[in-house]
Formats: structure tokens, sequence, C-alpha cells
């Protein structure tokens, strides 16, 4: 794809705020700067747009449109400061009551930033053993101002802490295949049948987080699920920029690169892997040392394209106004695979046995309702 004079202003910006590194503007022309605010927020990027203003050092950007980015990054300051202490706080509590949890995504990965308070922060995602898991539900259940419907199967739980969104996982499923959900079971018994984590000092209160190899993993899965259900935006491309730095300065091995390569080729996501691999090195510099394979050039720029187009976790994407007036689980279910078609001559495979997999969820979710339905009518 081709970028033009806003967009690639915009990648220089969020280059420089990155890298921390100076950058000039003067060879992309007259900037449309509440264009580049309105993709940095659509994207979930507005902290990182905000750094890079700071390194630019020929044309400064209009005073109006540095005074937006400036109230914008107090307020993603604040906000993070507001869950980082309730994430303190909620910790010690569940500790005090013997329960440990794991903080995975976007908040321990926020970590790895080079300015952690000017992430985007969303919800709060804890993962927890069996046993801790049915603990911290009826811990933080009667603190809820609500609570979602429980996934049973997946050991997944919402609820809204006010005015945080609190997840509990006792497993990290995300609906892709079944040898994948294996692999994620051994990030679970290496967690906590091994005590292989690491930690984050939250203002002096210990929050563990997966070893950092098995976040790289886990958090890739995460990337390609939402890829597959909904799309991805540059917040979560950038998540996986930071981890891999971290990979390399924690010393990753490259017998543990290899072992990543092997996995990654067995579950058939090595296109995709390679795809991301493009855009963290062509798009945002990183070094070839911290890839862990070959980029693809043909789909990486396809990849960039999905990225540009539909934002944020999907948030851009013009399917979901049909999505919402949709009638029926049919409906939408048909929604989604013509939306997924567009990725067939990409990911072949996925887009033939998404929908097998999809309807034999639907079928195994409708058949519980039932049987607890038929359960309540005899009691």
């Amino acid at each position: 794809m081709e970028l033009d004079k806003n967009q690639e202003a915009f990648f220089a910006l969020l280059r420089a705020g990155l890298w921390e590194q100076e950058v000039r503007l003067e060879p992309y022309g007259e900037i449309d700067f509440p264009a580049i605010l309105d993709l940095a927020e659509e994207q979930s990027v507005v902290g990182l747009l905000a750094a890079g203003i700071e390194h630019v050092v020929d044309r400064k950007p209009q005073k109006k449109a540095v005074l937006q980015f400036i109230g914008r990054t107090v307020q993603l300051e604040q906000r993070n400061q507001a869950m980082n202490y309730f994430i303190g706080v909620m910790v010690e509590k569940m500790r005090a009551a013997g329960i440990e949890a794991v903080l995975v995504k976007g908040q321990g990965v926020a970590q790895c930033y080079e300015r952690p308070l000017w992430r985007s922060c969303g919800d709060v995602d804890l993962f927890l053993s069996d046993e801790n898991y049915e603990r911290a539900k009826a811990f933080l259940t009667p603190l809820a101002a609500s609570v979602e419907e429980e996934y049973v199967r997946e050991k997944h739980l919402g609820m809204t802490i006010d005015p945080w969104v609190v997840e509990l996982h006792g497993r990290l499923y995300g609906g892709l295949s079944g040898r994948i959900e294996r692999e994620l079971d051994g990030v679970y018994r290496e967690t906590f049948g091994r005590g292989v984590v690491r930690s984050w000092d939250n203002s002096g209160v210990r929050v563990p987080q997966l070893a950092v190899e098995n976040d790289v993993f886990y958090v890739f899965t995460h990337i390609l699920q939402h890829f597959y259900k909904g799309g991805i935006g540059l917040r979560q491309v950038i998540d996986y920029f930071y981890l891999l730095r971290k990979c390399k300065a924690d010393g990753m091995t490259g017998q543990a690169k290899a072992e990543f390569r092997k996995t990654l080729k067995d579950f058939g996501m090595t296109k995709f892997a390679s795809a991301i691999m493009y855009i963290m090195h062509h798009v945002l510099g990183i070094d070839k040392e911290c890839l862990l394979l070959e980029p693809n050039e043909k789909e990486g720029k396809f990849l960039l394209n999905e990225v540009l187009l539909l934002g944020n976790f999907g948030r851009a994407e013009t399917r979901k106004e049909a999505l919402e007036t949709a009638e029926g689980h049919f409906k939408r279910f048909l929604i989604y695979e013509k939306y997924n078609f567009r990725l067939l001559s990409h990911y072949p495979s996925e887009v033939i046995w998404r929908p097998i997999r999809d309807l034999k969820a639907s079928w195994k979710n409708h058949k519980k309702e039932a049987d607890e339905q038929k359960a309540e009518g005899k009691e």
C-alpha cells in the first residue's frame, strides 16, 4: 500500500516516540495535525505521537495541535496512575485472602514501554490457577457493580469494579485451534506448576507477570485471535514491539527463538508472524536481532493495510454497524464469515476451518444452555 503524506508524517512521529530520537517534518510538506491526532486516537497511540512531537527539530506543529496532544497525554497519565493504584490495592487484598494472580496483557505489557504512563490502558486481566480462579470469583464478585456471563469451558469471567473492567482468566484460550490451546495449557503448567514468572514492582507491591518467553507466545496468539475476529491496531503491534525488545534485553537464547519458530511452524502461524516482523523491522525500525523470524514483505504490507483500515481491535471497521443491527446468531455468523473470506488468499486454512470450529463451539454452548434449562425444570 502507498502511504499519503499525513500517514508518512504519522509514522515518522511514531518512530521518534518509540525510539526517543529526533525527527524532521519538512520532508512531508503541509501536515494536517488534527487528522494525525484522529489517526493516533483511532489506533490508541496518542502517547507515542506526543512523545514523538517532543523530538521534532525543524517545524513544530501548531500550538493548538500541541495543546491537544498535551491534554490527551495528561489524561493518559492520570488514568494509568489510577489503574496502577487500583491494581496494587486489589493484588494486596487478594494476596491477604490467599489468592495469587498473574497480571497479563495490557497493563503488564505497558511496563516494557519507555513511558508506561503514556500507553492507552484498557482492562485489568488476571491469570489464575484453577483453585485461585474460583477463590477470585467469590472474592471479587461482591465488589463488582456488574458481572458478565461466565465462559465456563474457557474459565473466563468479566466484571466491572467501578470504573475498571476486570477479567479473570483460568485459561488463556482465545478461540484458536485445539493444538494452540494445548500449547497455552503448557504456559499454565509452567506458570502455576513450576512458578516461572517475572515481577513488576508497582510502587512497592509485587505484581507477578508471565515469564517473557511465555508472554511473547501468549500475546502473539492474542493478536492473532483479534486479527481473525475483528481486527488489530497499532497499539497491539507496538505492545509486541516492546516485548521483543525486552526479549533481547533479557537475553532470550537462540534455542528459545528456535523453539518459538518451530511452534509457529507446527501450528501454521509462520505467515502471520512474518507479517508482524515486517512491520516491526521495516515500519517501526526494530533491529533484526530482535526479530523471531524473517519478515515477509507481501504479507507485511497486507497486514499494515489491515491495521490502518480497521484500527484498534477493529473499532474503525464498518462491519460493526451491520453486526449491531443483524437479527439472530446465524446472520451475525454469516457477516463474520463474509468478513473473514477477504483473508482466503493469505490464510486459507484458518478461513476454511474457522467456521467449522465456530459452529461446533456454538452447538456446544447451545447444548449446555439446553441441558441447564432442562435440569432447572426438574428441580
